[in-house]
This record gives structure tokens, C-alpha cells and sequence, in this order.
């Protein structure tokens, strides 16, 4: 049974004129349950990263500031909200969350994060909507519980994964690996174990077709025992920011493809949403629901 970690809290720690972001996380459970790809069994809520956890990843004075609220209003403004507590507390819920898909995925094959792939934040900061780390934090957990031993964080944002390259770019049994848009945020890039730049306008035929290209020779060469899947929507032509053009249709096939590879190699993998901008949130949901119904279709 595929497991999806979802918590209220996820939709509405934010004042309203930044909840918009925030809505899918709401939405995509609903239309989920709706449709009947998922029951009420399929779903989890997540408790609260402790800090012993977080700190294997992150800067202790960088946590102190966020749990006691006393970011500057330079540092809230590279992240891109206003600090809160219940802000702080969705993020350590995601990390929870995405750790405990981690346990999930070696028990089913796949595990879904609603929310998560945060992967802006460094050690010390944050930035582009990002406070912590969420798959840098249950990477470090698994080496650290030596639940795995070589570690592929496949990151198809159409936004340079910089916080996680960074974070492991000494960790010689984390490989990182960016597929993004070359003139997309961040303007610095930090350099991944492997990064393909994407030139703007980019179609379905030539995305999934790099992608195809890559991923089996990646996986054969850095032989994991686990993995985490970045699978963020931003690629669709109809994002506000993303500048690709790749279809929704194209965006499922990407899903389908990754998990396809992953399955056929008997990894396990902790999948978390990512980006996505749509002017229309029903594009965002639906493009999201893809990847958990393309993981149920392959898991069960």
C-alpha cells in the first residue's frame, strides 16, 4: 500500500495574502479521495521533527532562530514568508514526514510526501520558499540509522536543487542530481554530483528523452539502495515561472518513467512534491495527482 503523509497544518500557516502557494497541499488529498485512487488508509499525519534529527543537517543557530523567531527581516525575506511559529512547526511536520515515507518506502516500494521537497534550504539559511531541508534531513537520518548506505536524490524541479547540493557536496554516499531550467532560479547555481542545465522552451520529445537517456545509466553507475524523487510540476508549459514546455501529459510520463527505473532496480523511494505555478490551481493539483496515481499504479 503506497503511504501519503498529509497533515491540515500543511495549507494554512500563512497570512492570507500567501496561502494561494499553499492550496494544493489541501486540494490534492481531496481529489485523491475523491476519485477513489486513495482511502483514508492510504493517508498518515506526521508528528514533529525532533531537533536532534534536524541538526544532523542544519545549523543549530540557524534552528534556534527559527523556533524562537528571531529571523531577520533580511533572512525572511530570501526565504519568502513571514516567520510564524506555526510556519516553523509545518516545516519540521514536512521533515517528520518525509522521514517516515523513508520507513514506508522500504516497507511498500514508494511513500508520497504531500508537501516537502524544500530544497532551497542550506545548512545555515533559507531561501525560495524553503526554511529546512526535508530530504537532506531524512537522507542524513537514513546513513545516520544505517538504513542505507548509497543515497540518489533525483530532483526534477524545474528550480537548481542549491540547498541539497550544497549540503552534500562532501557526503561522497549522497548523489545528487539536478535536471532544471538553465535560466531559472537560482541565478547561483551550486554544483550537484550531476546537473543538466535545460535550455528555456524546452518540449515533452526532448525532455523525456534526456531523461530517459540518463536515468538508467545513473542508477547502474551509482548503484543505490534508496531514493528520493523531487517531482516538481513547475516543467508545465502552463507555469508562470518555469519557462519549459512540457505538457501534462509529458510531466506524467516523467513520473511514470522514474518510477518505472526505480521499481525495476528494487529501490525504494520517499517522493515529495515540489514546485508548481499554474495561474490555475486546477492544473497544479491535477499535474500533482499524476505522480501519486502513476505511484500507486506501479507500487499498489
Amino acid at each position: 500500500m503506497v503511504k501519503i503523509a498529509h497533515h491540515a497544518i500543511y495549507a494554512h500557516p500563512l497570512p492570507e495574502g500567501h496561502r494561494f502557494p499553499m492550496l494544493k497541499y489541501e486540494l490534492i488529498p481531496e481529489q485523491l479521495l475523491y476519485e477513489g485512487s486513495i482511502t483514508e488508509a492510504n493517508i498518515f499525519a506526521p508528528s514533529v521533527c525532533d531537533a536532534a534529527t534536524v541538526l544532523w543537517t542544519h545549523d543549530s543557530v540557524y534552528y534556534d532562530k527559527l523556533v524562537q523567531q528571531t529571523l531577520s527581516a533580511s533572512e525572511q525575506r530570501k526565504i519568502g514568508f513571514p516567520q510564524s511559529p506555526q510556519l516553523t512547526q509545518r516545516e519540521l511536520m514536512i521533515a517528520q514526514g518525509t522521514i517516515d515515507c523513508c520507513h514506508y518506502a522500504l516497507q511498500y516500494g514508494a511513500a508520497l510526501n504531500v508537501a516537502g521537497g524544500t530544497h532551497h534550504a542550506f545548512a545555515d539559511r533559507g531561501e525560495g520558499f524553503c526554511l529546512l531541508n526535508d530530504m537532506a534531513i531524512a537522507a542524513n537520518y537514513l546513513l545516520k540509522k544505517k538504513m542505507a548506505t548509497r543515497i540518489l536524490i533525483i530532483d526534477l524541479d524545474v528550480h537548481q536543487g542549491n540547498g541539497t547540493a550544497k549540503l552534500f557536496e562532501d557526503e561522497p554516499n549522497v548523489f545528487t542530481f539536478s535536471m532544471h531550467g538553465e535560466h531559472n532560479y537560482p541565478f547561483h547555481k551550486e554544483r550537484s554530483s550531476l546537473d543538466i542545465p535545460l535550455k528555456d522552451s524546452m518540449d515533452d520529445a526532448v525532455y523525456l528523452g534526456i531523461l530517459q537517456e540518463t536515468l538508467p545509466r545513473l542508477i547502474a553507475t551509482v548503484q543505490p539502495d534508496f531514493a528520493f524523487y523531487l517531482s516538481g510540476v513547475d516543467i508545465l508549459d502552463t507555469d508562470k515561472f518555469g519557462k519549459l514546455k512540457v505538457s501534462i501529459n509529458g510531466c506524467r510520463q516523467r513520473d511514470e518513467m522514474v518510477f518505472m527505473q526505480l521499481k525495476r532496480n528494487n529501490i525504494p523511494v520517499a517522493v515529495a512534491m515540489g514546485g508548481g505555478y499554474s495561474a490555475d490551481v486546477r492544473i497544479i493539483v491535477d499535474a500533482h495527482c499524476n505522480t501519486f496515481r502513476a505511484a500507486i499504479d506501479m507500487f499498489g
